[in-house]
């Protein structure tokens, strides 16, 4: 039998946690540099919370590693830490949220063979297109639904078969972050589908990992996890876990999913007309369709919820752009100096649409839809001695505008539906400037959501879906998520945005062949 228990059939046996409406959940978001953990009530609102750092090592330039240990050790402290705000006997469920298209290998023991290898990860770059055409590249998009690139983490075991073949042999089993993270609090090896299907291996219409890619990578079923839709019960916070956490033994935990699906949960961006918007270490937009589509002008994840899919837009580049232009060009340190941020905003603020005629292509990490060119770089194109660090900072912002706006326009293009508004997140939410700039390069409303974790609440709103308090995920939506305020776009500059986009749009095209002077590979 697939599953012994069904959502809310543990729920008697925690005890009743629903007198007089005190019932919480738990939110688990393990993201790259911090595990966040968040209680919420059956309103959306946040009870208790922690925050928990994960360290990040670079043993190489474009190596990226961290310690599963760190994972489970976070998690801990920061459900500690929760559990201590709140009787631990009212959480009724906990969900994990985690980063994507991250990996620890297992052996059969249980002990990691290696560090885990982080999403910003590059070292596969070479492994790419040797191990696509072992399948064909049309053929693994069908698939996956992700367009051939070195992000899924398919490519990286690739890399680890040719590379590092001994320890490949060893692997008894193969976790992403939410896989980690439920076997420590349960046991077993289980994840949500939504969280396997970053991966790059998962066949995502037929919701089971991939026979044809396990077969080209030469592993097996039995090294994955099982697999589950979000809102499933996974099993109960076993007894070492409830010691090491604080939370109640026998806790529900309950399919998640990868933190971007999450976070659009987290806003409820559930409708076709709604996408939302992370302007984070990476931007990635996403819009929802019931409908499964296969397309360069996207790649495809399943929903955090029981039904649906995404259409993602992804630029790597989107706060660690701002840091690279901090730190690197402008040989700045923003723990020296906080208030950075707000003097470049000051004087970007000042500097008119268009940055005086200078352009930033963000491509600093490649580009991903629509190109898909991991060889593509970054410029900025018509600087001239008259400009300041200010207009180049705008520039910098414009062009992360410019690039969201022309990738969202492809996907209303191919799915023939309009955005009608962007629910942003992330660090870049907290900037006015970028804010503004979002709403007036696309021209479309711009909302700033109740919570900034919307991650975090998406974890909490598939726990309340698993621990049966509504009646499925676009009813607890509709009662856990909330709006702050609006921003919309303005007439007169949406007008000058459209003409400079125009521009925009011609600067890849142009800048595709000089440096290295190879054609790219075409799916």
């Amino acid at each position: 039998m697939r599953i012994g228990v069904k959502k809310g059939m543990l729920f008697g046996m925690i005890g009743d946690t629903t007198r007089n409406g005190t019932a919480l959940v738990v939110g688990l978001d393990s993201s790259t540099t911090a595990t966040k953990a968040i209680a919420w009530n059956r309103d959306g609102e946040a009870v208790a919370s922690a925050r928990e750092a994960i360290s990040l090592s670079s043993p190489e330039p474009g190596y990226y590693e961290q310690d599963p240990g760190d994972w489970w050790g976070a998690a801990c402290r920061a459900l500690g830490a929760v559990a201590a705000q709140v009787d631990p006997k009212r959480i009724a469920a906990l969900s994990v949220s985690n980063q994507r298209e991250t990996f620890v290998p297992l052996d059969r023991g249980g002990g990691c063979i290696r560090p885990a290898i982080v999403w910003l990860d590059e070292r596969c770059r070479d492994e790419v297109e040797r191990f696509a055409g072992k399948i064909g590249r049309r053929k693994i998009h069908r698939i996956t639904g992700k367009p051939v690139d070195y992000a899924p983490v398919v490519y990286r075991l690739a890399w680890m078969r040719r590379h590092e073949a001994k320890s490949f042999e060893k692997i008894g089993m193969i976790c992403d972050v939410n896989t980690f993270l439920v076997w420590k609090l349960t046991g077993s090896f289980k994840t949500s589908a939504a969280s396997a299907d970053p991966l790059g291996i998962f066949d995502i219409r037929k919701r089971q990992w991939s026979a044809t890619v396990l077969a080209a990578l030469g592993l097996n079923r039995d090294q994955l996890p099982r697999t589950y839709s979000p809102g499933e019960i996974l099993g109960t916070v076993n007894e070492e876990a409830a010691r090491m956490t604080g939370l109640r033994p026998g806790t529900l935990v309950v399919a998640g999913g990868g933190d971007g699906q999450a976070a659009g949960l987290g806003v409820n961006a559930l409708e076709s007309g709604r996408a939302y918007l992370n302007l984070g270490t990476a931007v990635v937009a996403g819009v929802y369709s019931s409908r499964y589509r296969a397309h360069r002008a996207f790649r495809t994840l399943l929903s955090c919820t029981d039904s649906g899919y995404y259409y993602e837009c992804s630029l790597r580049a989107g706060t660690f752009a701002v840091d690279w232009f901090i730190k690197k060009v402008l040989s700045l340190d923003p723990a020296a100096q906080p208030d950075i941020y707000e003097r470049l905003e000051a004087e970007a603020g000042g500097v008119a649409p268009g940055s005086g005629g200078l352009f930033h292509l963000p491509y600093l990490c490649g580009v991903m839809n629509p190109y898909w060119d991991t060889a593509a770089r970054g410029a900025f194109v018509g600087l001239s001695a008259s400009h300041t660090r200010g207009h180049m900072y705008r520039a910098l912002l414009e062009g992360i505008g410019f690039e969201l706006a022309f990738g969202l326009s492809l996907v209303e293009n191919v799915v023939r539906r309009t955005v009608r508004e962007l629910l942003l997140i992330g660090g870049g939410a907290s900037s006015g400037i970028w804010c503004r700039l979002v709403a007036d390069i696309t021209g479309k409303p711009v909302v700033i959501p109740r919570t900034a974790e919307a991650s975090c609440l998406g974890a909490g709103i598939a726990a309340a879906c698993g621990a049966g308090w509504y009646g499925g995920f676009r009813e607890a939506a509709g009662r856990m998520t909330g709006t702050r305020h609006v921003i919309k776009p303005d007439a007169d500059r949406c007008r000058e945005y459209r003409r400079l986009s125009g521009v925009y749009k011609q600067i890849y095209p142009n800048l595709r062949n000089i440096g290295d002077g190879k054609r790219r590979p075409s799916s």
